[in-house]
């Protein structure tokens, strides 16, 4: 059975640290849907954060592979994270700015931007939150939708 998961790894910032830790999904036949790569304080550490899903033996074999490279300082799966995603949408300026800024922030967004053209919104809320948002943006008819990776940070 396929589920998703959300794995952060923190790694010493060293070059090719990122295609082996994606080489070790993807000989594995793992999807990632999302992959946010960061510096922690200063330059000697960051956070990757992967966003898959799959079967649940397989996810296990990737994770004990993780903790095997020498990089890899730890890894963190989702049932200990508090996850968060930004989405950034263009709608035309014709729209009910009203309406979109109340549909933001019920998603802890707003407008950022606004031009003669088009209003860009913005919203940072967890992954599930944001497909929501954009299933109600649809009334809207969004121009262009932008999401980014997921991050994650331990809640202990």
């Amino acid at each position: 059975m396929k589920k998703r998961r959300i794995v952060s790894v923190t790694v010493l910032n060293e070059h090719s640290v990122l295609s082996r830790i994606a080489g070790l999904f993807a000989g594995r036949g793992y999807n990632i849907e999302s992959l946010t790569v960061a510096p922690l304080q200063g330059d000697e550490l960051s956070r990757i954060t992967i966003a898959t899903s799959g079967d649940e033996r397989v996810f296990e074999q990737i994770i004990k592979q993780l903790h095997k490279l020498i990089p890899v300082l730890s890894v963190i799966e989702d049932e200990d994270l508090i996850q968060k995603e930004t989405a950034l949408a263009k709608v035309s300026i014709n729209e009910s700015i009203s309406d979109i800024n109340a549909l933001c922030k019920a998603y802890n967004g707003g407008i950022a931007n606004a031009n003669d053209k088009y209003i860009i919104l913005t919203i940072t809320d967890s992954p599930q939150r944001v497909d929501s948002f954009i299933k109600a943006l649809k009334h809207f008819k969004p121009k262009e939708v932008i999401r980014s990776g997921v991050i994650a940070i331990e809640q202990h």
